[in-house]
């Protein structure tokens, strides 16, 4: 694993890069408290263009109505869609086993 650095040895590089920077003929202009980057020194984050005005939401409380009734209301007869044929037995006069025959 790598050693992490310390604090004091991240400032020390720091220094370093700076007087190696001001040792080569770098200059620091002083710039004056309040002037921003910005070309009309505006907060751009205060008002956004972008952001879209709240809406007002949709009442759904009669939909929700609607479907509890739904819901409520008693069901139809199941549908059988794909009915399989069952096995039935067929037996003589006397209960006894004949045979088994498929029915739909």
């Amino acid at each position: 694993m790598k050693p992490l650095k310390t604090k004091a040895q991240i400032r020390a590089e720091i220094d370093g890069q700076i007087n190696q920077y001001l040792a080569s003929g770098g200059e620091v202009n002083a710039i004056e408290s309040g002037i921003s980057g910005n070309l009309n020194n505006c907060n751009h984050f205060s008002n956004s263009p972008n952001f879209q005005p709240k809406q007002d939401r949709t009442p759904v409380t009669a939909v929700i109505k609607q479907v509890e009734q739904r819901r409520k209301q008693k069901p139809g007869p199941p549908l059988n869609r794909h009915s399989r044929p069952k096995k039935k037995l067929i037996t003589d006069d006397f209960g006894e086993p004949l045979r088994w025959v498929w029915v739909e």
